[in-house]
């Protein structure tokens, strides 16, 4: 078994979880805290939600931008800005709301909020650099970070609702703009953990998403986030159908919690096999568990329902960030988890959408069918892009002479007539990984190109 004590045994390891964790929590606030505030000053839920989507939206186009800034200058020098501009158009959003601006000012200054930096990514990225010799001790850190995100989004939104009803509308987000700058300042103090910048390379960098499993991980996580958001919304509608609307937030802490247990337990033990077969495993215990709350008939039933669904979240997601620092090239971690979260967000807000959409034509008690039906379309993209077509057939191994058709290859030994195996495969290797006696590199800085020929 793994000890978390030893994980907190690097020195600054301990203050920079204090401070990704407190940037982590205002970013679960904002949604929560826009929605309030511009329902109060508007009188209108479709324009709050309309403002809370825009932002979601600048968010998934800004923040692999803001990450691709970090791995290439350094956390310290991009982070900090970042935090501080997203706080100040916050606090400009709050202005705009309390004197009545019309609703343009509201989207524009949310979407210019959009900037932020991604705390737990730079937190996992710091964790991969201290302990990159030891992957028993990356997996429990990324165990950990999952149950801090599960911590957060369990707080953030109760913070939230208790500042705007009992102090003000516009409190909520004045103290997330705080809390945001307040733990990037920490976070990026701790410069003895902080992973150095990736040098500059000629060109411009080879786009993330060229590479085929970083996509099909996307797609993963896009299909998880499905998940997420309908699992609220279907929650809430569940409850008030119910006549227990007061309830729902407790069920959606318990789901979060046994997402927590899971992954606090999940962390203890060192991993074994390939990140991605834990990944695909995960992924299936999500599917399975999440068909247990359409066996709830009461509210009892549905709480123990939503804890055991949770269960399967947390190993899911830590496989799953594994996977993504094993994929990511030198110097791109930070890029490359954003990109990854920003799949998560993206499949939230389209499960919300769906999940409203069932609830109202079919009834809170079908409802669940969508994160199921989300749960197996995850599965399903795990086994179609990750699983098959690594057991895909392999062409024949080759070799030609000068006197065969079409001449001698480029890369044939010169003067001996030998031509080296190639090996066709059915899915692009990882740099360094073997396949049989043979050693795949790639040049640096290049990811993977799907449909290319591989030489050893």
């Amino acid at each position: 078994m793994i000890s978390y004590r030893r994980l907190f045994s690097a020195p600054g390891s301990a203050a920079f979880t204090v401070g990704s964790v407190t940037a982590r929590l205002p970013m679960s606030m904002a949604g929560v805290s826009v929605v309030l505030m511009v329902s109060s000053s508007h009188g209108s839920y479709a324009l709050a939600g309309a403002v809370s989507a825009t932002g979601l939206a600048a968010v998934v186009v800004l923040a692999p931008r803001i990450a691709r800034l970090v791995d290439r200058h350094g956390q310290a020098r991009v982070a900090v800005p970042a935090a501080a501009a997203c706080a100040a158009w916050w606090v400009v959003l709050a202005l705009c709301t309390r004197y009545g601006a019309p609703p343009w000012a509201l989207f524009a200054a949310y979407a210019a909020a959009g900037c932020g930096p991604n705390a737990g990514g730079m937190a996992r990225a710091r964790w991969a650099h201290l302990y990159r010799d030891d992957a028993a001790a990356r997996h429990a850190a990324n165990s950990f970070e999952q149950v801090a995100d599960e911590a957060c989004f369990v707080l953030g939104p109760v913070l939230a609702v208790l500042l705007a009803t009992a102090v003000a509308p516009e409190a909520a987000l004045l103290v997330a703009a705080a809390l945001l700058v307040a733990g990037t300042l920490v976070l990026a103090g701790q410069r003895r953990t902080e992973p150095p910048p990736a040098p500059r390379t000629a060109g411009r960098p080879v786009p993330l998403l060229r590479s085929a499993r970083l996509r099909a991980v996307m797609a993963v996580f896009a299909c998880t986030g499905l998940v997420f958001g309908s699992v609220e919304v279907v929650t809430i509608a569940w409850s008030d159908a119910a006549g227990h609307r007061s309830a729902a937030g407790v069920l959606l802490a318990l789901n979060a919690a046994g997402s927590a247990v899971a992954g606090l337990a999940f962390g203890l033990f060192r991993p074994s096999g390939r990140p991605v077969n834990r990944f695909v495993a995960g992924v299936a215990a999500m599917a399975v568990l999440m068909t247990l709350p359409l066996l709830a008939g009461d509210p009892v039933t549905l709480a123990v329902c939503l804890f055991a669904a949770g269960a399967g979240t947390a190993p899911t997601m830590v496989s799953g960030m594994t996977l993504v620092q094993e994929l990511a090239p030198a110097g791109r971690l930070n890029e490359a988890m954003t990109w990854a979260v920003t799949g998560i967000l993206a499949g939230i807000s389209g499960g919300a959408a769906l999940g409203g959409w069932a609830v109202g034509h079919h009834g809170a008690g079908r409802g669940y069918l969508v994160p199921a039906a989300a749960g197996t379309a995850a599965l399903l993209t795990a086994l179609c892009t990750l699983v098959l077509p690594r057991r895909g057939p392999r062409a024949p191994s080759r070799a030609r002479t000068p006197g065969g058709a079409g001449g001698p290859r480029p890369g044939a030994a010169a003067g001996t007539g030998f031509m080296p195996p190639v090996a066709v495969l059915p899915f692009p290797p990882a740099p360094g990984e073997r396949v049989g006696t043979a050693q795949w590199s790639l040049p640096e800085g290049e990811g993977p190109r799907p449909g290319a020929h591989y030489c050893s």
